[in-house]
Protein backbone atom coordinates (compact mmCIF):
# COMPACT_ATOMS: atom_id res chain seq x y z
CA UNK A 1 0.00 0.00 0.00
CA UNK A 2 1.39 3.42 -0.79
CA UNK A 3 0.33 7.08 0.34
CA UNK A 4 -1.70 7.67 -2.46
CA UNK A 5 -4.00 3.74 -1.66
CA UNK A 6 -4.20 5.05 1.66
CA UNK A 7 -5.69 8.68 0.78
CA UNK A 8 -8.29 6.69 -1.55
CA UNK A 9 -8.97 4.04 0.88
CA UNK A 10 -9.94 7.19 3.46
CA UNK A 11 -11.48 8.98 0.64
CA UNK A 12 -13.54 5.65 -0.18
CA UNK A 13 -14.16 4.84 3.37
CA UNK A 14 -15.35 8.75 4.89
CA UNK A 15 -17.72 10.30 1.99
CA UNK A 16 -17.82 13.34 3.59
CA UNK A 17 -13.95 13.72 2.82
CA UNK A 18 -12.71 15.07 -0.22
CA UNK A 19 -9.52 13.35 -2.17
CA UNK A 20 -7.77 16.96 -1.24
CA UNK A 21 -9.05 16.43 2.41
CA UNK A 22 -8.09 13.10 3.11
CA UNK A 23 -4.77 13.71 1.74
CA UNK A 24 -3.95 16.29 4.17
CA UNK A 25 -5.40 13.95 6.92
CA UNK A 26 -3.34 11.82 5.94
CA UNK A 27 0.07 13.76 5.62
CA UNK A 28 -0.89 15.55 8.83
CA UNK A 29 -0.58 12.32 10.45
CA UNK A 30 2.57 11.67 9.01
CA UNK A 31 4.21 14.74 9.96
CA UNK A 32 3.28 14.31 13.35
CA UNK A 33 4.37 11.22 13.99
CA UNK A 34 7.75 11.95 11.85
CA UNK A 35 8.17 15.24 13.75
CA UNK A 36 7.87 13.29 17.50
CA UNK A 37 10.44 10.63 16.14
CA UNK A 38 12.62 13.83 15.12
CA UNK A 39 12.16 14.81 19.08
CA UNK A 40 13.24 11.42 19.94
CA UNK A 41 9.38 10.33 21.34
CA UNK A 42 7.87 7.23 20.82
CA UNK A 43 4.38 6.63 19.38
CA UNK A 44 2.09 3.95 20.29
CA UNK A 45 -0.97 3.09 18.80
CA UNK A 46 -2.92 0.27 20.30
CA UNK A 47 -3.72 -2.95 18.53
CA UNK A 48 -1.37 -1.71 15.55
CA UNK A 49 1.96 -1.06 17.11
CA UNK A 50 4.87 1.55 18.40
CA UNK A 51 7.42 3.32 16.70
CA UNK A 52 10.51 4.63 18.40
CA UNK A 53 14.30 5.92 16.93
CA UNK A 54 17.11 3.06 17.77
CA UNK A 55 20.43 4.00 18.20
CA UNK A 56 23.44 2.33 16.11
CA UNK A 57 26.52 2.93 18.08
CA UNK A 58 29.75 4.20 15.89
CA UNK A 59 31.10 1.09 14.47
CA UNK A 60 34.62 0.21 12.17
CA UNK A 61 33.64 -0.76 8.75
CA UNK A 62 35.66 -1.65 5.52
CA UNK A 63 35.31 0.54 1.64
CA UNK A 64 35.00 -2.52 -0.47
CA UNK A 65 36.96 -1.22 -3.11
CA UNK A 66 40.16 -0.25 -1.60
CA UNK A 67 39.27 -2.66 1.72
CA UNK A 68 40.62 0.33 3.82
CA UNK A 69 38.99 0.47 7.34
CA UNK A 70 36.47 3.41 7.77
CA UNK A 71 34.70 4.87 10.94
CA UNK A 72 30.67 4.65 10.27
CA UNK A 73 29.45 7.08 12.50
CA UNK A 74 26.61 7.25 14.91
CA UNK A 75 22.76 6.76 13.54
CA UNK A 76 19.47 7.41 14.77
CA UNK A 77 17.36 4.92 13.10
CA UNK A 78 13.36 4.75 13.12
CA UNK A 79 11.97 1.52 14.37
CA UNK A 80 8.42 -0.46 14.49
CA UNK A 81 7.44 -2.85 17.14
CA UNK A 82 3.92 -4.70 15.89
CA UNK A 83 1.00 -4.72 18.69
CA UNK A 84 0.21 -8.04 19.45
CA UNK A 85 -3.68 -7.53 17.61
CA UNK A 86 -1.93 -6.62 14.17
CA UNK A 87 0.81 -10.05 14.67
CA UNK A 88 -2.32 -12.29 15.28
CA UNK A 89 -4.12 -10.64 12.08
CA UNK A 90 -2.01 -11.01 9.59
CA UNK A 91 -1.02 -14.39 11.26
CA UNK A 92 -4.39 -15.28 10.70
CA UNK A 93 -4.83 -13.59 7.07
CA UNK A 94 -1.56 -15.75 6.37
CA UNK A 95 -3.19 -19.00 7.33
CA UNK A 96 -6.02 -18.37 5.55
CA UNK A 97 -3.62 -17.84 2.43
CA UNK A 98 -2.01 -21.04 2.67
CA UNK A 99 -5.57 -22.77 2.70
CA UNK A 100 -6.43 -21.11 -0.61
CA UNK A 101 -5.02 -22.65 -3.46
CA UNK A 102 -2.29 -20.69 -4.97
CA UNK A 103 -3.49 -19.04 -8.45
CA UNK A 104 0.32 -19.67 -9.85
CA UNK A 105 2.97 -22.49 -9.46
CA UNK A 106 5.71 -21.07 -7.07
CA UNK A 107 8.25 -21.35 -9.77
CA UNK A 108 6.76 -18.30 -11.90
CA UNK A 109 5.79 -16.22 -8.64
CA UNK A 110 9.52 -15.25 -7.47
CA UNK A 111 8.66 -11.54 -6.71
CA UNK A 112 8.20 -10.24 -3.32
CA UNK A 113 5.76 -7.64 -2.95
CA UNK A 114 6.41 -5.15 -0.73
CA UNK A 115 4.28 -1.92 0.18
CA UNK A 116 6.08 1.50 0.69
CA UNK A 117 3.54 4.31 2.31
Amino acid sequence: MTRSDLVARLAERFSQLTQRDAEFAAKTILDAMSEALGRGHRIEIRGFGSFSINRRPPRMGRNPRSGEQVLIPEKLVPHFKPGKALREGVDKMDAQVDVDPPLTTPSTNTSSETTPI
